[in-house]
């Protein structure tokens, strides 16, 4: 098991990534969730309290260390916490997938509006968001039911949905993002959600959503992830002064 102290750190870490995600309009009031595996059994995930002021206001004590059967991964882990209804949401990807560490079930607006109106998430734009544009042309499954994803079966059909995919929709709900780190599974849902704006944003404009040309793909490389993982966290990090 993880040292209290590195416990300690990656509660601060998840409770960051919740308020990222919810500053960037991700989540609203108190749904949504956020988790960082932590071995093979156990995994930490942001829970609720009777006095639960949203994700946006998340603090390290509500993330809370748990087994991924959704019991207490250590005394007092759930003392007065309760583990979110979708925690399979969570166990099935990290089953799954065991290179996902970070998961992020998020409720994007722009997102869930531009996958009700019909429109494919597509990579619209390049240099706008490398990343993004890269992740949109591997291609953005849609997990089809409208469903709170609450029991194993539903994680698992969720997880057959994404596939080998880094992100999902679920079709009038929202998003699971999962990445190596939580920051990438949130700034994945970042872009996801900047390509959801953009399409409904050109599409109200009386303009066609298309996919930018075959061959500038050559000309957007992959910049690093200091440059496209650890300085875009840190803005959102401080941008977080300015947003509440």
């Amino acid at each position: 098991m993880t040292s209290t102290a590195s416990l300690d750190q990656q509660r601060t870490i998840v409770a960051q990534a919740c308020r990222v995600a919810a500053g960037r309009g991700l989540v609203d009031g108190i749904l949504g969730h956020l988790s960082l595996r932590v071995d093979d059994e156990h995994l930490l995930i942001r829970c609720r309290s009777d006095s639960d002021t949203g994700v946006a206001y998340t603090t390290p004590t509500d993330i809370r260390l748990i087994r991924f059967d959704g019991t207490a991964g250590g005394p007092g882990e759930l003392d007065g916490y309760r583990v979110p209804n979708e925690l399979p949401i969570h166990v099935e990807v990290m089953r799954a997938h065991p290179m996902h560490l970070g998961v992020a079930h998020l409720h994007p607006p722009n997102v869930v509006a531009a996958d009700l109106a019909g429109i494919t998430i597509r990579p619209i734009f390049g240099a706008y968001d490398i990343p993004g544009a890269w992740m949109a042309r591997g291609g953005i499954p849609v997990y089809q039911r409208a469903v709170l994803i609450r029991s194993t079966s539903l994680g698992k059909e969720m997880v057959a949905a994404m596939g080998d995919r880094p992100v999902v929709i679920c079709r009038g709900h929202g998003i699971t993002s999962a990445a190596g780190t939580v920051q990438q599974a949130v700034l994945q849902a970042i872009s996801l959600d900047e390509l959801a704006r953009m399409s409904l944003q050109v599409l109200a404009a009386g303009g066609t959503v298309r996919e930018i040309d075959e061959w500038d793909w050559d000309d957007l490389p992959d910049l690093g992830t200091t440059f496209t993982t650890d300085a875009a966290w840190r803005y959102e990090v401080a941008r977080l002064d300015n947003v509440q």
